[in-house]
């Protein structure tokens, strides 16, 4: 019995000691602010059947199933270590088990930051539970958390620290471009996430401009969102866009998935659907797009396109179109049907990838009629130009050497003829040029030392051949090949100072594995034409000689802004000489006659040309001008006068044939340019004035033109172009397109505006419709500025050859934008053909900026290919198929 009493009165006094403690613990916490301690967190066997989740993503680290441990812990283990911090204090419970921190509350535990204005953690049930703070000025210091960088902010927020179960209030969280704001989450696992009241935009107003909202759905986080019934909201109105189910994918990069088709009409082939398909992102190196077009009226079309890029060696784009047109129905007299194809490829090489070899290809081929026929290509450049060219090219530089190799397939196709010209391939060794009479030292000072090498060697094979044979063996039937060597020697010397004195030589052979034999038929009474197969070569050399200078015109002015003019003339007269190389001719019987014969080589189908038949033995004659002038800023501040080109070239270029018999002076020619208001009016003149008369018949005659009457020089031809870019004050990027210019025959690019902009799919894979996605702009309410751009292209030719004495072509191209509110832009194309007076191809371009969408709309008014295209649709690529997009195909006849 005293036993017992004693147990009791030792429990007594232990609780009596322990409650004291308590309490000295609990002031002495809360005496302590910013103060950090580590709490080793002892696991229990409570087990909690309910708790809980952050945000989509930030609580969501996959478990290692290699670290589970069917043994079981010691109570003592410890799982986590909760490192914490608050501004007012950090309370602790013993009795309850629980901590709680208040304003600027911040715990780390794990990988997971959380911050909030009021946080409490307990030990018994391992929930930490997180509110922020409401007073007078509102609810604030919500809390966020974070995991592996991703970042959510809640209204408040349950976390299990042991098996990492979550629930959450009102969460805003950023899922790759998709903002989120979820009414209720609850995190079952980590592959798990159940959603309940979510909004779901790419919108970054605190009033988006639309968002879905989806009523309950599953979230596998870093896969996807898999949603119940979701209806779309614009402007935070609902519509009656509403949906079932929905799928939203949140993997990282590139996913495959449908591409949604644009629909339309048009009078010949019906209804249609155009460039839906799917997307494969097969790797992270290259992919694919399959796109379809289907017409009610039978017609079909397949685009397959595939961009492929490998950091620090290459990029390029390939695609491929066919299109099967069927035009009117079957039994019309107007039924037709058309097939068209085109093949696209550009392939570009790093040039870090290997500096001493470079491969590139830009090729653009198919059918001739493919870009007047089809109804789903909007290339402008192409379709007003004739010619389609191909490209891929292999450089390769010896190290060491002098020799450079380059091989290359090339193509040219006339899409008015149809006549198809290609190289397969086209080889070329090329030696840079060498100084075999230089001295050690590298200096050269008389003409022995300068006296240059170099050798070329070319070698090709070429096919010409026409669209309907393109593909087919009958296109090698008519294919030549042949080599060409070339060996020039040059050097130049000083005479009397101020000249410089450059003879040349020069060897060419020929290497041609075939040749034509003609003979005359009696029977038939023609001649007739055999190819034979062989070795056969020809060999012709020339040498010239150049005496040039350069004079040197200056006028000085003492007052005014202006300070000097000079003008620089540079003279050159030449000499060449080539012998006659008639021996490599023959002549055949060409009628019953004998006596009637004509010549022929037997080189004449030769891709390098044939042996010269007539002496050379000429003069030439040029001089080349330019006048400058220097004039001061108006800036007092600069001492350095400023460098103005008044006249950049006048090129004046004729020559004299010594060995003609008849005709020996040839026109002259006449090239004059220059450059107004700052580089912004260029205008390029040109002239061809023949010495000699005409007859009746317009053929020339060996007489002076002045001889017959009429002036010095007969004007054959003229030519005037002339190109003024304006824009208003401070629009640096039409500055900037303005000294760039344009160039390049690159058919896959947009068009710099003379011609109109292309209009390719919104889905197209190649599209660059979205690289402005990111330019954010903002507009001033007073003293706004209204951006604008105009492009003028002016041409003007005139022929008078043999008396013709017509315009041959006489226009004027515009273009230009107006961005009437830096969300607005307006741009049109267009010109006007003053010589057949009426409007050339014409294009009004609208576009508009709705910050999360865009809205365009592209109209050609008039002409075959009459047609608009209205866009309106989020930028962001997660929804892009959340669009409405409508085009008319242009109305015109296959045949």
């Amino acid at each position: 019995m005293q036993i017992k009493t004693l147990k009791i009165l030792f429990i007594l006094i232990f609780f009596s000691l322990s409650s004291q403690f308590s309490i000295a613990q609990e002031l002495k916490m809360e005496r302590s602010t910013e103060k950090k301690i580590d709490i080793p967190v002892v696991e229990k066997s409570v087990q909690q059947n309910d708790t809980i989740s952050t945000s989509f993503e930030t609580l969501t680290k996959p478990k290692d199933s290699t670290q589970t441990d069917s043994i079981k812990k010691s109570g003592a283990a410890i799982e986590n270590i909760i490192t914490h911090t608050a501004d007012d204090y950090i309370r602790e419970d013993f009795r309850k088990r629980l901590m709680t921190l208040h304003n600027n509350a911040e715990i780390d535990f794990g990988e997971i930051n959380m911050k909030a204005g009021h946080i409490v953690i307990n030990h018994e049930t391992n929930v930490i539970s997180a509110v922020g703070i409401k007073d007078s000025l509102g609810y604030h210091q919500r809390p966020v958390v974070i995991q592996e960088g991703q970042e959510s902010e809640h209204d408040s927020i349950k976390i299990n620290y042991k098996n990492k179960k979550a629930l959450a209030w009102n969460t805003k969280s950023k899922l790759g471009e998709l903002d989120t704001r979820t009414g209720v989450m609850k995190k079952i696992n980590d592959s798990t996430i159940y959603i309940r009241d979510v909004i779901i935009t790419t919108s970054k107003k605190e009033i988006p401009d639309y968002h879905i909202l989806v009523s309950k759905g599953k979230m596998v986080p870093n896969k996807k969102i898999v949603a119940g019934k979701s209806q779309l909201y614009i402007a935070e109105v609902p519509t009656p866009v509403i949906l079932p189910f929905a799928y939203f994918p949140l993997t990282k990069g590139r996913t495959s998935g449908i591409l949604l088709p644009s629909y339309g009409s048009n009078n010949n082939q019906g209804f249609f659907l155009q460039n839906g398909g799917y997307y494969l992102a097969l790797s992270d190196y290259f992919d694919l797009a399959v796109l379809g077009d289907i017409y009610t009226n039978g017609s079909w079309g397949l685009n397959l396109q595939s961009n492929y890029y490998t950091r620090y060696k290459y990029n390029g784009t390939l695609s491929f179109r066919y299109e099967n047109l069927i035009n009117s129905l079957r039994g019309f007299d107007d039924y037709s049907k058309a097939t068209n194809y085109n093949i696209r490829w550009s392939h570009s090489q790093d040039t870090k990838a290997n500096p001493n070899a470079r491969f590139s290809a830009s090729v653009n081929l198919g059918s001739s009629k493919y870009y007047r026929q089809s109804l789903n290509e909007y290339n402008n450049n192409s379709f007003l130009n004739n010619t389609l060219s191909s490209s891929i090219s292999y450089q390769k530089t010896f190290v060491g050497t002098p020799f450079n190799l380059t091989a290359s397939i090339t193509h040219s196709q006339n899409t008015n003829t149809e006549t198809i010209v290609m190289s397969l391939p086209s080889l070329q060794v090329s030696m840079n040029r060498q100084y075999p009479f230089a001295p050690k030292d590298g200096a050269k000072k008389t003409a022995l030392h300068k006296l240059g090498v170099t050798y070329n060697l070319k070698g090709d094979y070429k096919i010409n051949t026409s669209d309907s044979l393109f593909f087919k063996k009958e296109m090698f039937d008519t294919a030549k090949s042949g080599v060409q060597h070339d060996v020039s020697l040059n050097t130049s010397m000083k005479v009397m100072k101020h000249f410089t004195l450059s003879p040349t030589a020069r060897y060419k052979e020929v290497w041609y594995f075939d040749k034509v034999n003609k003979r005359y038929d009696a029977v038939l009474d023609e001649v007739l034409t055999d190819t034979i197969k062989g070795f056969n070569s020809f060999r012709e050399y020339n040498v010239g000689l150049s005496l040039s200078t350069t004079l040197y015109g200056d006028v000085a002015f003492k007052k005014g802004r202006l300070q000097a003019i000079r003008h620089t003339m540079r003279p050159s007269i030449s000499y060449n000489y080539k012998p006659d190389f008639g021996f490599y001719y023959d002549e055949v019987q060409q009628s019953i006659d004998p006596s009637d014969v004509f010549e022929y080589t037997r080189f004449e189908q030769g891709i390098y040309g044939t042996p010269s038949r007539s002496l050379s033995n000429s003069l030439g004659f040029s001089i080349a001008n330019t006048l400058e002038a220097k004039v001061m800023s108006k800036d007092s501040t600069e001492i350095e006068p400023k460098k103005i080109s008044l006249i950049k070239n006048l090129n004046i270029s004729s020559s004299y044939n010594i060995a003609a018999d008849s005709l020996k002076w040839s026109p002259l020619s006449i090239n004059a340019g220059t450059a107004f208001f700052n580089n912004k009016l260029n205008l390029n003149v040109r002239a061809t004035l023949d010495p000699y008369a005409i007859d009746v018949n317009g053929r020339k005659i060996n007489t002076f033109n002045i001889d017959n009457g009429g002036s010095l020089f007969r004007l054959t031809n003229a030519g005037m172009t002339m190109n003024y870019s304006l824009s208003s004050k401070g629009n640096k990027e039409s500055e900037t397109n303005s000294q760039r210019g344009t160039g390049g025959n690159d058919s896959n690019r947009t068009s710099d505006g003379i011609f109109g902009e292309n209009m390719t799919a919104t889905n197209d894979q190649n599209s660059s419709t979205n690289s402005d996605e990111k330019t954010k702009k903002t507009s001033k309410l007073y003293n706004s500025t209204i951006p604008w751009t105009l492009n003028l292209a002016y041409t003007f030719n005139y022929a008078n050859l043999a008396r013709e004495d017509e315009i041959s072509s006489h226009s004027l191209m515009f273009s230009g934008d107006v961005e009437l509110t830096p969300k607005w832009k307006v741009g049109f194309s267009s010109g006007y053909d003053l010589k057949n007076t009426g409007f050339t191809y014409t294009q009004l371009r609208f576009n508009r900026d709705l910050d999360s969408w865009k809205m365009s709309f592209n109209w050609v008014p008039f002409g075959t290919r009459t047609t608009y295209n209205f866009f309106i649709g989020v930028k962001s690529s997660v929804l892009s198929d959340l669009k409405y997009d409508k085009r008319k195909v242009p109305d015109r006849r296959l045949f």
